[in-house]
């Protein structure tokens, strides 16, 4: 038994699986630690083969595909890396139900749906759930059987509200993971996830995403597939068989090292007709950098100093021979030739953010909205909503950005869904 990782000393065993053990952390109230074992299996166990360095490639996957996905804003369990096969995370009540998400037909989906050809693509995600139980080989579950389980963990009750968060952050996360691997020419097939429920009663996405949780399918051929199938497929198993799912697992480790751009592929420029309006720019990049977006501020003129606008435009233009997306955001009020005229005169992206009062609102507006023939400007009133205009721009190309817009609409129907389950106890207990 283990005592040790990482130089922290490991408390009780709180659940060992075939791929893993999970032990308590004293030293981290409200910690745990899950350890990977070289170990591969199929068929609930079924088939299984010692795989060395599983362990490590395991982790380092995991490690990379979580880290992604707190940076987009999900919340999740997983804290970080704890040795070469460990990471720390938060503990959890596991909920036993895997959520599985899928975009093409194939595997066991068309066993239970006989008729439907492999290659079905499923518009949007198909969605899936079902009950941990090897000794029933995890049976289906609807909606409605588990909500009726009335599972209970750290005091939250899984019920009709519950799985529904459970099931949009599903296809939240295989749509966020689907884009990921879009930029390595790989397609994500389908993937099953868990979720559990922290002390403070939070469902979190839990457990581990690694090469046994998808499939992979580079340039979209079946035939090319990477992931766990490979070895599910195999009728004997040889050790020359073993050594290319190491080999297969180990190129989809190193390709999410590609994941994140290792560049700012974009910029939004913020350019204010009046230092006076420095207040007002400064909340358009403040919501900009909450996207993920990368913002400057200027100061320019067109009415004033026409020349010397459109000699900062052409600054920024040239950056895009270095593959640099260029959006302008256009703050300036009473008479808004800002953005008009950098919209005549350039080929990027124009947002007007006038920053106008309510007591000339309905005169400032016009001088944004009504444009002369052949101009593109868009136009909004609120600093949020010109960093949501960009933002949209760069995530049709930027999977980090998209995906933290796709998180935020998720938190905020979360939040009205929440909102409305405490106002519905509330009524209740008056009564």
């Amino acid at each position: 038994m283990l005592k040790e990782v990482a130089g922290m000393r490991l408390g009780d065993l709180i659940i060992e699986g075939k791929t893993k053990q999970v032990f308590d952390l004293p030293s981290l109230s409200g910690h745990c630690i899950l350890v990977s074992k070289d170990r591969i299996t199929a068929g609930d166990g079924v088939k299984a083969h010692d795989l060395v360095g599983k362990a490590r490639i395991s982790n380092k996957t995991n490690a990379k595909v979580f880290e992604v996905l707190n940076q987009v804003g999900l919340k999740t369990a997983f804290v970080k890396t704890a040795s070469e096969n460990s990471f720390i995370a938060k503990k959890c009540e596991m909920i036993p139900i895997e959520w599985v998400t899928r975009r093409v037909a194939t595997g066991s989906f068309l066993r239970r749906n006989t008729g439907v050809p492999e290659g079905y693509r499923f518009y949007p995600p198909k969605h899936e759930t079902f009950f941990k139980d090897d000794a029933n080989h995890d049976p289906q579950w609807s909606e409605e059987q588990i909500i009726s389980a009335k599972f209970k963990f750290n005091g939250r009750l899984i019920g009709s509200v519950e799985v529904d968060i459970m099931q949009r952050m599903s296809i939240i996360v295989f749509e966020i993971l689907e884009r990921a691997w879009a930029t390595r020419d790989c397609s994500l097939i389908d993937m099953k996830i868990e979720f559990g429920v922290d002390e403070n009663g939070e469902i979190l996405l839990a457990d581990i995403i690694d090469s046994d949780s998808w499939r992979l399918w580079p340039s979209g051929k079946k035939s090319l597939m990477v992931d766990k199938q490979v070895y599910r497929d195999l009728k004997s198993v040889q050790q020359s068989d073993l050594d290319t799912v190491k080999r297969n697992f180990e190129w989809v480790s190193d390709q999410l090292e590609h994941l994140t751009p290792k560049f700012a592929d974009h910029l939004v420029v913020i350019l204010m007709g009046s230092p006076s309006d420095k207040d007002f720019c400064s909340s358009i990049k403040k919501h900009c950098e909450s996207f993920g977006l990368s913002a400057e501020m200027r100061i320019t003129s067109a009415h004033k100093g026409t020349e010397e606008t459109l000699k900062i435009v052409r600054y920024y233009e040239s950056l895009a021979t270095s593959g640099v997306k260029v959006i302008f955001i256009a703050v300036a009020g009473r008479s808004n030739g800002l953005g008009p005229v950098i919209s005549g005169n350039s080929s990027q992206p124009v947002i007007n953010c006038p920053p106008v009062k309510a007591d000339n609102i309905d005169r400032d507006i016009w001088s944004s909205l009504n444009v002369p023939s052949g101009l593109g400007c868009s136009t909004v009133i609120y600093p949020e909503s010109a960093a949501l205009n960009a933002a949209q721009i760069i995530g049709l190309s930027n999977y980090i950005v998209w995906s933290k817009l796709r998180v935020r609409q998720m938190n905020n129907y979360i939040s009205l869904k929440m909102a409305d389950k405490n106002y519905e106890r509330a009524l209740h207990s008056l009564e």
